[in-house]
């Protein structure tokens, strides 16, 4: 789905204060009639993201970026567990540092943005390009090349390991069809860089940053994954390994939320990455690099999101609660808007991130525009509910309405953000489990993919001459090998040949 799509999508907005809503008349298609419209539509009510004028990025606004913030925020501080720390380097690499690693260029040359020339003069009344680098540069597709040219100036000894970085950056990969967050020509993610004194010890730290990866996704965003090793076909460019979480989306497709990979020395001896080792002795450093990027807000849309918009989980929610006051007249504003700013402070005192929507207006259409922007949890005041010294409260996930006074509201949502956060994981679990489908043949294999979707569990061979035929005949590939499979014995879902355990075939973003 081409992002140019996206100048349609707003037909007409009104702009409010900065605490309420905007506007959007748009309705969102539902997900069986068009799925790729309803992503779309979803992203637009929610105001998550709107097309770039150049073809194939993005602007990301001000929801969509709150979101990244958290995103950031919540894994900088697991990063910081790891004695992780955050460096910065450069936008530009040298066409040669590419060249130094075969493998990873070869991955990587045909997404490539490249730099020719710079300074620019006017000739006829057009800017032209004018004087040509000695050098090409490559904006970064992946920085390994640039930061290990640096990390050989800052290693020189044992002492100096392990070496633990990690950037937050843009990336540009040069993409020919495009969908907003799930796949841009630029986009935002955070790449981690580590060298260690030894295979074992690199080996060990690519493990556990997967596992930070599968808890944050879990924890915070609220979504399942499956954690495992890529097939040999699929692993990141130069690696020796790649391990990655897999989560499946509404339509049953798979996405990839985060890799980490061990890189073993092959980019230590192309970018001569020594220490000393206690003995005295040179030896080179053993690597792991890991990545998350903003195509996880496409899964957060693709997992939570339903026909009325956006479902944001609580702990990644940049404001938690809406407080939607409605009124009669002049008299009864004040005497609302009064309870409603009492309540947003003692609900912000509690750590619970609320606005007011100052808005005038009915409360459907207030709702509605709340409802589409994914908030977890609505609270209406009206006069009625005033008089009663209530308000009702009503959470996003399931729209369940609960009636409360005024003294119990702070405690009682505290609690509910925590149901929602645990139902919305629950619920796309369920989903996942019951989308998951255990094959014993080829025929069987078609027959569920083609009619279910989904993830399926099959054998394979090892093959990766079964694993190329497989994709060019269904489009499914090996999401992953999932570890702590237990050994089965079987014949390859293709070939028939001897199999001792199951994979995870699914069609993917």
């Amino acid at each position: 789905m081409n992002m140019h799509k996206q100048h349609q999508l707003v037909k007409k907005e009104k702009k409010i204060n900065s605490e309420g809503p905007v506007m959007n008349t748009r309705a969102i298609t539902p997900r069986a009639t068009d799925y790729s419209q309803w992503y779309l539509d979803v992203i637009a009510a929610a105001e998550l993201s709107c097309n770039s004028p150049v073809r194939g990025c993005m602007v990301i606004k001000p929801n969509g970026y709150a979101i990244w913030e958290n995103i950031q925020r919540v894994l900088n501080g697991m990063f910081r567990e790891k004695n992780v720390q955050n460096a910065y380097f450069p936008l530009f690499i040298p066409i040669s540092f590419l060249e130094r690693e075969a493998e990873h260029v070869a991955g990587f040359a045909k997404e490539c943005a490249v730099v020719t020339h710079h300074r620019l003069q006017l000739e006829n009344g057009k800017l032209v390009p004018a004087s040509p680098l000695e050098e090409p540069l490559i904006i970064r597709p992946t920085s390994e090349t640039i930061m290990y040219s640096t990390f050989a100036d800052w290693i020189k000894s044992h002492r100096d390991l392990p070496l633990l970085i990690n950037q937050w950056a843009n990336i540009v990969r040069w993409e020919m069809r495009t969908r907003p967050f799930l796949r841009t020509t630029e986009f935002l993610w955070q790449e981690g860089h580590t060298a260690h004194a030894t295979n074992d010890e690199a080996s060990d730290f690519t493990l556990q940053m997967l596992e930070v990866y599968r808890r944050f996704v879990e924890d915070y965003l609220a979504i399942p994954v499956i954690c495992g090793k890529k097939s040999e076909s699929e692993k990141f460019a130069g690696a020796v390994f790649t391990t990655c979480i897999e989560a499946m989306m509404q339509d049953g497709k798979a996405l990839q939320a985060g890799t980490s990979h061990l890189l073993g020395q092959n980019f230590a001896k192309a970018f001569n990455v020594k220490f000393l080792n206690s003995a005295g002795a040179e030896e080179f450093v053993h690597q792991t690099s890991w990545g998350l990027s903003t195509r996880i807000i496409g899964a957060l849309v693709m997992v939570h999101a339903d026909d009325k918009g956006m479902v944001i989980p609580p702990k990644i929610a940049s404001v938690k609660v809406a407080i939607l006051p409605v009124w009669n007249n002049a008299d009864s504003k004040q005497s609302v808007m009064t309870k409603a700013e009492e309540l947003a402070r003692n609900l912000n005192d509690a750590g619970i991130e609320t606005v007011i929507d100052r808005q005038e207006g009915r409360l459907g259409p207030k709702s509605f525009e709340w409802e589409k922007k994914g908030v977890p949890v609505r609270i209406e005041i009206g006069p009625r509910d005033l008089a009663n010294d209530t308000a009702v409260v009503v959470r996003r996930d399931t729209g369940e309405k609960a009636h409360k006074n005024f003294a119990e509201i702070a405690p009682f949502v505290n609690g509910l953000l925590d149901e929602i956060q645990k139902n919305l994981f629950t619920r796309a679990k369920k989903y996942r489990d019951e989308r998951t489908f255990s094959v014993d043949s080829w025929e069987e294999f078609q027959r569920v993919l083609e009619e279910n979707g989904g993830f399926i569990t099959a054998h394979w061979c090892g093959s990766a001459d079964c694993e190329t035929q497989i994709s060019e005949k269904t489009k499914a590939t090996i999401r992953c090998l999932p570890f702590g499979q237990p050994k089965e014995e079987g014949q390859c879902v293709f070939c028939g040949k001897k199999s001792e355990s199951r994979v995870i075939f699914a069609k993917a973003y």
